[in-house]
C-alpha cells in the first residue's frame, strides 16, 4: 500500500473528500485527466495515479495533452513524464494557430478550442469521465467573473454530466487551495511551465485573483466564503 507524505498526503485528502461528497467515481472508470503542462493539472494526475494503490474503487487513467500548436510545445517534455510515472497518454494535435492572430487569443478562445478538442478525444477513446485540474481559487474566481462580468451567480461544478451524460467532467482539486499545488510542484518537481497566452497578464480572471488577494488581507477566510456562498443561498432575500 502506498504511504502519501507531505504536502501530498493533505491534498489527498481534500480530494478524497471532494470525490465523495460528489459521487465522483464509479467501479471501473476511465478517466481522461486534461494536462495542459501546468502545476494544477500535473499535481491532479499524480493524485489521482497514486491514490489507485489505495482507495477502493478501481478506475484508470490516461493522461490527454492537447496540443494547440503553440511555439515550444510541452509535449516532449510531458511525454517524458507520462513514460516515467507510468501513466498512459494520448497528445492530441490540434493546429487552430495558423488563422488566429495573436491580438485575437484569449482565455475563453484558449479554453474553448482546447475542450473540444479533449472532449472528442476523450470520447474517442472510451473515457467515462474527464478530470479538470480546477481548484478551489478557480472555482471562486469564476464565481466573482460571472457576477461582475455575467450578471449572473454561477461556479465552476464540480460534476458535471456533459452531452447527454456521454461524458461526465469532474473537478477532484475543488477542496485544494492553489498555494498547496504550488507547495507540492516545488516538492515533487512537476516538470511545469507557465501559462504561454499572451494575454493572460491582463485577463480578468488575473483581475479577479488580486481582488481576491487584498481582500484576504481583511478577512483570511474569504476564499472559503465566497465557495460557500453558492451553496448557502437565502432565497427569501433575492430579488
Amino acid at each position: 500500500m502506498a504511504v502519501l507524505e507531505g504536502t501530498e498526503f493533505y491534498i489527498s485528502k481534500r480530494v478524497g473528500r471532494a470525490i465523495m461528497d460528489y459521487k465522483m467515481l464509479e467501479p471501473g472508470d476511465k478517466i481522461a485527466v486534461a494536462v495542459s503542462g501546468g502545476k494544477d493539472s500535473l499535481a491532479l494526475l499524480r493524485v489521482l495515479e497514486d491514490r489507485k494503490a489505495f482507495v477502493p474503487i478501481k478506475y484508470e487513467l490516461l493522461a490527454i495533452h492537447v496540443d494547440l500548436g503553440y511555439p515550444r510545445s510541452y509535449a516532449r517534455r510531458l511525454e517524458q513524464y507520462f513514460k516515467k510515472i507510468g501513466v498512459k497518454y494520448h497528445i492530441e494535435q490540434v493546429d487552430v494557430l495558423k488563422k488566429t492572430k495573436p491580438k485575437d487569443i484569449t482565455c475563453f478562445w484558449c479554453s474553448w478550442n482546447r475542450r473540444k478538442a479533449l472532449f472528442e478525444s476523450a470520447y474517442r477513446l472510451g473515457c467515462s469521465k474527464v478530470a479538470l485540474g480546477h481548484h478551489k481559487d478557480d472555482i471562486v474566481e469564476t464565481i466573482l467573473l460571472n457576477m461582475f462580468f455575467q450578471g449572473e451567480i454561477s461556479a465552476m461544478s464540480p460534476k458535471q454530466e456533459l452531452f447527454k451524460g456521454k461524458i461526465t467532467l469532474i473537478r477532484p482539486l475543488a477542496y485544494v487551495e492553489e498555494y498547496m499545488i504550488k507547495r507540492f510542484a516545488r516538492e515533487e518537481r512537476l516538470p511545469h511551465e507557465g501559462c504561454r497566452c499572451p494575454n493572460s497578464i491582463t485577463s480578468n480572471r488575473t483581475r479577479m485573483g488580486k481582488i481576491i488577494s487584498e481582500l484576504k488581507k481583511a478577512c483570511p477566510d474569504v476564499k472559503t466564503n465566497i465557495f460557500r456562498s453558492i451553496k448557502r443561498v437565502k432565497k427569501d432575500y433575492l430579488l
